[in-house]
């Protein structure tokens, strides 16, 4: 999932977020998840609420999220909620290091409720991140499902 603003990735301030575009990103990560026989839905809103209702949507039948919430990542009190109530391990990805920008990116609400975040690396995070996602998950299967 991708929160606001990503959609424009590659024009909006590349000096900081690079010229990999929000497509690029998401064929990088579907073909990842093909390799490893996952299969992934990939979203994206500039739309908080649009967001929560997607995970409340797919509650129960997802074995994991991994999200980029944007600038939602420091105010999205729903966004946080929706995601702790998913039952599922979430990791945070961002393309930058937030906790070596501005004092106010620093701080996340969402990072409580997931399994870890990957910040800094780029559109590399995000595979990083599916990887580290789907290792913790097939940890976390019973001996013998999967």
């Amino acid at each position: 999932m991708q929160g606001p603003n990503l959609n424009i990735l590659g024009r909006r301030r590349p000096e900081v977020y690079g010229h990999t575009t929000m497509k690029q990103i998401n064929d990088m990560v579907r073909a990842r998840a093909e390799e490893l026989s996952c299969e992934l839905l990939i979203f994206q809103s500039n739309q908080e609420g649009v967001l929560v209702d997607y995970i409340h949507r797919y509650m129960g039948e997802c074995d994991g999220v991994l999200i980029n919430p944007g600038a939602l990542t420091h105010y999205g009190l729903s966004l946080r909620e929706a995601l702790e109530a998913v039952e599922a391990p979430v990791v945070e990805v961002h393309l930058s290091n937030i906790h070596a920008r501005e004092e106010w990116r620093r701080t996340s609400v969402i990072s409580p409720v997931t399994l870890g975040q990957v910040v800094g690396f780029g559109p590399r995070g995000y595979v990083a991140a599916l990887d580290l996602l789907l290792s913790y998950i097939a940890e976390q299967r019973p001996a013998g499902n999967g």
